[in-house]
């Protein structure tokens, strides 16, 4: 691994709020980001993504390599998500393996954030698409979940209808679908006028909202620790398989070093928002104190930390 390049991210200012806000609960600071706060900072950054990259695609012209990319990505979030389970469903019972195999075929839409974020350090383009596969990618891992929990649960109840509408109609799915769409119809010069809140302000939000993400991780940590190595070790391995595997699969799909290392990303982080919403309400039984700390307070740190170097440095090397 290019240790200059795992230094830059170590000392990103970024990953370092992350850190400070974990460090705050740990000596019981009164540190506090406003709920309400916090919400509008995680939907301008979905906005901001999902503009920038309508833009992107409005710029682009569609063709079977956008095709095969889009495929690919489906493939990730379906394949991921059925083997994940077939491991789990042993060691925590088939409820618990369906939310954590959903979870972790699912993607983060803050950890592809701070992907955009070491590309633009690196100083590495990528297509406007991968924001689309992106949004794309959250709903099919949420259903192959809940279809593995009722089949192998037989006296399930779950309506997956119910499910999978509210897998496409989920708040992050609606804006940034929504917000990629208006960008690509959005003419250059309309672009423009609020490029200072899609593209200036964006670093400094998401710090402030990487805080706040430490917060949270550092009050869930101390209930995951007390569920053994296993769920541990599976919230640092599995991603740790998928995205170096992605990282050098992708590159039969497309050489873009940039989108090769998205691929990587969303094949290696856990939803931690939209999984936990769908799971409330289709497996009640599911325990949030597993797959909720999994996704947020291993999975995610240990992306943004040692993760994307390691998948960057695999993409150079294949």
């Amino acid at each position: 691994m290019n240790t200059t390049i795992l230094m830059d991210n170590l000392t990103s200012p970024a990953l370092l709020f992350f850190l400070l806000g974990i460090i705050a609960v740990q000596v019981k600071s009164d540190l506090e980001i406003p709920e309400n706060s916090s919400k509008f900072i995680s939907l301008y950054l979905l906005f901001s993504i999902g503009f920038k990259g309508g833009q992107e695609l409005a710029h682009s012209t569609l063709n079977m390599d956008i095709f095969w990319s889009v495929m690919f990505g489906i493939s990730i979030a379906l394949i991921v998500p059925f083997y994940t389970f077939f491991i789990l469903k042993k060691k925590l019972g088939v409820e618990n393996a369906g939310a954590i195999a959903a979870a972790y075929g699912s993607v983060s839409a803050v950890t592809f954030v701070t992907a955009i974020s070491f590309l633009e350090l690196q100083k590495i383009n990528f297509n406007g698409h991968m924001v689309a596969i992106m949004a794309l990618m959250e709903a099919p891992a949420i259903i192959v979940g809940v279809i593995l929990i009722s089949f192998y649960k037989k006296n399930s109840d779950i309506k997956i209808s119910g499910i999978i509408k509210h897998s496409f109609t989920n708040g992050s799915v609606i804006l940034i679908v929504g917000s990629l769409i208006i960008g690509m119809l959005a003419s250059d010069s309309q672009a423009q006028g609020i490029k200072p809140f899609t593209t200036d302000l964006f670093k400094g939000f998401l710090v402030i909202f990487l805080l706040d993400m430490g917060m949270t991780s550092g009050r869930k940590l101390s209930d995951f620790i007390k569920n053994g190595w296993f769920t541990f070790a599976f919230a640092i391995l599995i991603p740790l398989i998928n995205g170096c595997l992605v990282a050098i699969l992708s590159g039969y799909i497309t050489q873009e070093i940039g989108d090769r290392f998205i691929f990587s990303v969303l094949a290696a982080s856990a939803s931690y928002i939209a999984v936990p919403a769908a799971m409330k309400i289709a497996v009640p039984n599911a325990n949030p104190g597993l797959y909720l700390p999994m996704a947020l307070a291993v999975t995610f740190p240990f992306n943004i930390t040692i993760g994307l170097p390691l998948y960057y440095a695999v993409i150079t090397m294949f």
